[in-house]
């Protein structure tokens, strides 16, 4: 029989065997789609939904160029830079990303974000910080720390936008002018164009001012993708606006410069060809010293965080924006932002993000799949090797109204509005975060409007509310303590100390109920307080219940003290309670 029983159980792991393997096999398939979610959608792929999105891929393509030479010119960095970084990321983003809509790409806060870096250690900067927030960016993904982006609220990261928008703006606005030199910031940027004033180039200003004009035009021509022929051009004409100013200011520019006639600032020689395929610079020469990595990482300060962060936010904010009730895996689209720019910085490329407009206009093309990026990054691709040279005669004025427009519609108004309708206090950590961004910079605003809202957030969970009152229940007169949330430890000598106050102003000795309705838990200083008030009335000669608490806070409560569990009640007539023999305040 022994022999048998060890027999049955060397073979019974055996006969388990094939479902543990087929269980692994099912996980191990799971967890593949979801990490690599093209395994997924490439399958079903069709000739209907390919044609879809090379339409969508084209017309996003025609955006993505002048925005990239654009937004390379606001980090102070070269036109092919904007466009090295336009394509690398839509390849990546067709493996890894989770959103058909989401284009990766430079975007205009990034590109603000690493100007200073750049100002100060050359173009080298810009690459190596691209690969190190790819880095911190997938670590963080990795580690499925997602959730830490809930913590920056709406009200701070719509300060934060709008304060960007109008530092980018502001900068770009003595380049409509005509005015030569760049601005560091927001006050900079006003102060040169004030100091600077008579320096203003007519004809760039007039290019300037038409560009902008007719891109407020194109925005708003009637049309609409599903309708006549002429409908569907109009559509078409606005959303490839950006590209249509671009290409009639390069062409006057080529013109006139063909005619030896120089009205224009325009933005000179592009390097030609494909960018180079190199590892990222660890080591960077600016002028006559030599950074280590250590002391680049030194040199980055707060931006070796900021600017991952800021990544962060963009992409997901946008990808969740269109996810039309979709459900969106934060971490899988952190995975996918950091290895776009890991691999983006091997092409020499700044730090890409998810890019709202670009996004907004794939999704208006009517793309199906993330494929529509690669048509978008072979159009990059294909300017990068046939058009450099024609790029040089883009007008600067040309490309600062492009920026200057896109930022007017990035700038929110309405959301001062929804605040003070919805609750005003919210204004507050927005202003702050706004003000000090304009004033101090990006990264300490937005530092600065993150501990207001954590002050907001620690001062409401020390001070919750609570609704004190004298009720009559069931035909006698109480103290009626309703605390509105979950008790937490600042809260606690709160609780006690109001209900005192209370008691102290009345001249008789109400019983005194506190209801549990809303509190679902405590902690064990929230439990002693509530001990202490109970013994605080025994002095006073005035009893006290706990009158419906959830099971969960009861027991805390019991917990810490087994006697709190003759004043815990949830059934029976109040004034036979108070009544009772059983409710005797032993503390006293």
């Amino acid at each position: 029989m022994s022999f048998s029983r060890r027999r049955f159980g060397e073979m019974t792991p055996l006969l388990s065997r094939p479902n543990v393997t087929l269980s692994q096999s099912c996980n191990l398939k799971g967890l593949l789609l979801r990490r690599i979610p093209i395994l997924a959608w490439l399958p079903l792929y069709s000739w209907s939904k390919l044609v879809q999105d090379t339409l969508a891929g084209l017309t996003v393509g025609l955006t993505a160029i002048p925005q990239g030479i654009a937004y390379a010119t606001v980090a102070g960095l070269p036109a092919q830079y904007g466009l090295y970084s336009s394509f690398m990321g839509c390849f990546v983003y067709l493996v890894f990303g989770s959103s058909k809509d989401v284009t990766v790409g430079p975007t205009a806060i990034m590109a603000l974000m690493v100007h200073k870096y750049v100002t100060n250690l050359g173009e080298d900067l810009a690459v190596l910080v691209c690969f190190l927030s790819g880095a911190v960016i997938m670590i963080l993904g990795v580690l499925h720390l997602g959730f830490l982006v809930d913590f920056i609220s709406m009200p701070v990261i719509c300060g934060f936008s709008n304060a960007a928008a109008i530092i980018i703006a502001t900068s770009q606005l003595g380049t409509l002018l005509g005015i030569k030199g760049r601005s560091d910031s927001f006050i900079d940027g006003i102060s040169k164009v004030v100091n600077h004033i008579n320096e203003t180039q007519p004809w760039d200003t007039v290019l300037g001012v038409c560009s902008m004009i007719v891109l407020v035009l194109l925005k708003n021509l009637p049309g609409k993708k599903l309708g006549t022929l002429f409908e569907k051009f109009m559509w078409l004409i606005s959303l490839a606006r950006n590209a249509i100013v671009v290409v009639v200011g390069t062409l006057i520019a080529y013109i006139l410069y063909s005619h030896g006639i120089k009205p224009f600032q325009i933005t000179g020689d592009i390097a030609d060809g494909l960018p180079p395929f190199s590892l990222p610079p660890f080591t960077i020469v600016n002028g006559n010293r030599t950074y280590t990595f250590t002391e680049t990482v030194g040199e980055l300060g707060t931006g070796i965080a900021s600017i991952p962060l800021i990544a962060i936010l963009e992409s997901i904010a946008i990808a969740k924006a269109f996810a039309k009730g979709k459900t969106l895996d934060a971490n899988q689209e952190m995975l996918a932002l950091g290895l776009c720019n890991i691999c983006s910085s091997f092409v020499r490329s700044m730090p890409v993000t998810g890019s709202f407009t670009r996004t907004a206009v794939n999704n208006a093309s009517g793309v199906k799949t993330p494929m529509g990026g690669v048509i978008t990054g072979g159009l990059v691709l294909l300017a990068c090797g046939l058009l450099t040279s024609t790029f040089k005669y883009i007008p600067k004025a040309t490309l600062a109204a492009v920026i200057i427009i896109a930022m007017f519609y990035m700038f929110e108004t309405r959301i001062f509005v929804v605040l003070w309708r919805t609750k005003k206090i919210d204004l507050v950590p927005l202003i702050v975060t706004l003000l000090c961004c304009l004033a101090v910079g990006l990264e300490y605003g937005m530092i600065a409007g993150i501990a207001v809202n954590l002050i907001l957030l620690l001062y409401f969970a020390a001070r919750p509310g609570l609704l004190i009152e004298e009720r009559i229940v069931d035909g006698l007169t109480v103290l009626f303590v309703s605390p509105k949330q979950s008790l937490s430890f600042p809260a606690a000598e709160y609780l006690r100390e109001r209900v005192m106050s209370w008691c102290d102003k009345r001249p008789t000795s109400l019983p005194v109920v506190v209801e549990g309705r809303h509190v679902l838990r405590i902690d064990a200083t929230v439990a002693k307080n509530l001990a202490l008030l109970l013994s605080d009335l025994a002095a006073r000669d005035q009893k006290i219940i706990f009158w419906n608490w959830c099971e969960d806070a009861r027991q805390t409560l019991i917990s810490y003290d087994p006697s709190l569990m003759d004043y815990c009640k949830s059934s029976g007539s109040i004034e036979q309670i108070f009544s009772d023999n059983s409710v005797i305040l032993r503390l006293s």
